[in-house]
């Protein structure tokens, strides 16, 4: 089987736009990577979405897009797993390239969020928990979120000031960032003192709520890649090297242990391994921090610390520019923003970007290999992908 490459890369601001459709959002970010692409157009689709069926009253999304965005007839369809749908978008879209069956295959990622009240999209969140045995008793999904961080703190002694560095480092870099939804810098005192949501979780330690859209082109075979990057004055090419999904209970009650995303630590070992990479081999990485717990978890469950070490050494400065691995240089899920559905697809993008020197806010040390987390629900889905820069 040959090897698949990223070639285009596209992307929309996350913002609130009442002016724009999530129809209009995606063929901006799917034509900005088709003319990345050299105007290579793909003969298939794939579409990350957690939400149309609910808040769009909108089913038949892949075929609704690739109509839209000019590509009538190819296949095209959506997937979804939760706020993982696009890295699972991903998995999917690198699969039918892999396997022969497409050689230019588009993955794509959207989510309209904000013309719908709070209480519409935190239902519509929620189900990304157990409905029958969590959601029906009250449980939102910050909430769920929030008996995670109130473990992991009682466990291992850290207070919420210790929490605070995640975001505050998040919107740093979210500030230089033109594509963030929360572009400007603040203070732990204005963390602290930001509205509680659901105890210890407060507004500026979980994501926003956003609209927004991101495309990525796939082609198969280094010959097409080079070529395709020479056409548009490029001296590097990106290579996926490994991509893994993988599965854990819905419901936390059943889990074997609360403080560790197994997901993710499947499926980081499975994407590794398939790669030939150790974390230690990870240059630039960018993770799945809706809410600073999961940043923090997502550290130790991909093998960057041991348990219980990441809000230490995050505070000491550790994972920050210049250090390995640089970490969510974007902005995170926390200051870039979280259009579910898309998110797994801007983290590629973002990568991508990084690896060819080319993101436009706070760029990373020269990176070889990066790695992405994107997690569903409370990371009962996890994709994890590897990416290697070659000259």
């Amino acid at each position: 089987m040959d090897r698949v490459f990223i070639v285009g890369v596209g992307l929309t601001k996350i913002g609130r736009f009442f002016d724009k459709s999530a129809r209009t959002l995606f063929s901006e970010a799917l034509s900005m990577a088709i003319e990345d692409a050299g105007g290579l157009k793909p003969k298939a689709l794939v579409v990350g979405n957690m939400t149309s069926s609910v808040l769009m009253e909108q089913d038949s999304l892949g075929a609704l897009l690739a109509d839209y965005s000019g590509l009538r007839g190819i296949p095209a369809f959506k997937v979804e797993a939760a706020c993982g749908s696009g890295g699972a978008a991903f998995y999917a879209g690198y699969s039918l390239a892999r396997s022969g069956m497409v050689d230019v295959v588009a993955v794509g990622g959207v989510e309209k969020l904000t013309e719908n009240l709070t209480s519409s999209v935190t239902k519509a969140l929620a189900q990304a928990a157990d409905m029958e045995y969590e959601v029906f008793y009250g449980a939102s999904f910050t909430g769920l979120n929030a008996l995670i961080a109130r473990a992991y703190m009682n466990r291992y002694g850290y207070t919420r000031e210790d929490m605070a560095y995640w975001p505050l480092r998040m919107h740093e870099y979210a500030s230089k960032n033109p594509y963030a939804q929360l572009p400007r810098r603040t203070t732990i005192e204005k963390i602290l003192n930001s509205p509680l949501i659901a105890d210890p979780l407060h507004l500026y330690d979980c994501s926003p709520i956003g609209d927004g859209a991101a495309a990525l082109i796939l082609v198969r075979g280094e010959e097409n890649a080079r070529r395709i990057a020479r056409e548009s004055g490029r001296d590097v090419i990106v290579e996926v090297k490994g991509v893994s999904l993988r599965t854990d209970s819905v419901d936390l009650g059943s889990r074997n242990d609360l403080l560790a995303l197994e997901s993710t630590i499947k499926a980081s070992r499975e994407a590794y391994r398939m790669a030939g990479v150790k974390p230690g081999d990870i240059d630039y990485l960018e993770v799945h921090d809706a809410f600073h717990i999961t940043g923090y978890l997502a550290l130790e469950d991909m093998g960057f610390t041991g348990k219980g070490e990441a809000v230490k050494l995050w505070r000491e400065g550790r994972f920050a520019k210049g250090d390995k691995p640089e970490v969510n240089l974007s902005g995170g899920l926390k200051a870039r923003g979280h259009p579910v559905g898309a998110t797994g697809v801007y983290q590629i993008v973002e990568a991508t970007l990084q690896l060819r020197g080319e993101f436009p806010g706070e760029k990373a040390s020269d990176p070889e290999i990066a790695a992405t987390q994107n997690i569903g629900g409370v990371a009962t889905y996890t994709t994890i992908t590897v990416l290697r820069r070659l000259r």
